[in-house]
């Protein structure tokens, strides 16, 4: 009886191509992802515009300073009924996740 040529306790080729092909997509897919933040956030939004009044060299108003008297509003004013009604605290159930005893959801 012949012995076969092959060893069965010797450690046979590793097989890494599918590993290495994996760590290759992974990579070029999370550097294709940086890339595309990186355009994204370089990008100007058109809606956005500069603020001269607060640029950090402009004054901040302190304490004693007050509001243009357009700005500000007027104390003896009686208001309407509409913001009486705005302004007029919530009242009822607090809404929660459980539902009361006897109703049904949906």
């Amino acid at each position: 009886m012949t012995k076969p040529d092959h060893r069965p306790h010797e450690p046979a080729e590793p097989k890494t191509f599918g590993v290495n092909a994996l760590s290759i997509g992974a990579a070029a897919i999370g550097l294709g992802g940086a890339l595309l933040a990186v355009f994204l956030r370089s990008k100007a939004n058109p809606a956005e515009h500069a603020a001269p009044d607060l640029a950090l060299d402009k004054p901040r108003p302190g304490a004693t300073d007050r509001a243009p008297d357009a700005f500000r509003p007027d104390p003896t004013a009686v208001p309407t009924k509409a913001e009486r009604e705005s302004l007029r605290p919530a009242t009822g159930p607090a809404p929660s996740f459980a539902a009361d005893r006897g109703s049904t959801l949906g």
